[in-house]
């Protein structure tokens, strides 16, 4: 059944005009009024829908009973990713959202192949978010992955405490302990905040402040992961039991 998101309040029995967005793929669907959807709002839960209107550029429909139905994981992750190429931080965004990752911050480090600021930033943050909404419909999540204000990297240190929880840095340290070694070991419900870098990774000097902050380095095996990989592999071993 088709899925969308639907920003606001999602009361049984009202009659709602759906947003342009979703409007406009209902009508891409060629669905006909009697149809039935699946709506969500991104605050947990979902209900069905039936489309009662077909207008040339607005659907209405009819909302039945919410259902509090949650598909989120028990463990809360943080990806903290330096910014990549467009490409690939989209990439990263939808599998991340896919994969059940909580909240993802841009971070700019010296690396970095994309930087942005001011209104461009500010872009690309709303791009990004819209990018995890899609993944929510189509994955079935009913709570939309938080893509967060683009960080400095200094000031994604100064604020990372303020999570709680498990601090790791994805690290390329051979003599560093293996992921999944050390998630074996948290509570399932465990929080973690996982730092990765772009393309090149992080400099010496950026691993080195990362870890007298509290980031302890972790590994990921013998192969080189590119940037956009590795934070999904690590996902793939925090969540797969969500």
């Amino acid at each position: 059944m088709p899925r969308f998101h639907v920003p606001g309040p999602l009361t049984p029995d009202a009659d709602l005009a759906l947003p342009p967005g979703a409007a406009r793929h209902v009508q891409v669907l060629r669905l006909q009024p009697g149809a039935q959807i699946t709506l969500f709002n991104g605050e947990g839960g979902e209900c069905l829908a039936t489309v009662t209107a077909m207008g040339r550029s607005d659907v209405r429909v009819r909302l039945g009973e919410h259902q509090a139905i949650e598909r989120e994981p028990l463990r809360p992750v943080q990806l903290a990713t330096g910014v990549m190429a467009s490409d690939r931080m989209d990439w990263l965004v939808e599998k991340a959202t896919e994969l059940g990752a909580a909240a993802l911050t841009p971070v700019l480090t010296e690396r970095c192949a994309l930087r942005l600021s001011g209104e461009r930033a500010q872009k690309k943050r709303a791009h990004w978010q819209a990018v995890a909404t899609a993944a929510c419909e189509q994955s079935g999540r009913n709570r939309l992955l938080d893509v967060r204000e683009q960080l400095t990297f200094q000031e994604l240190l100064n604020t990372a405490g303020s999570a709680g929880g498990t601090r790791w840095l994805l690290s390329l340290d051979a003599a560093a302990p293996r992921l999944h070694t050390l998630a074996a070991a948290l509570a399932p419900d465990e929080p973690v905040t996982l730092l990765s870098g772009p393309e090149g990774g992080l400099s010496p000097a950026e691993e080195a402040a990362a870890r007298a902050s509290g980031f302890a380095p972790v590994h990921l095996g013998p192969r080189v992961l590119r940037a956009e990989t590795a934070p999904l592999a690590a996902l793939a071993v925090l969540l797969t039991s969500g």
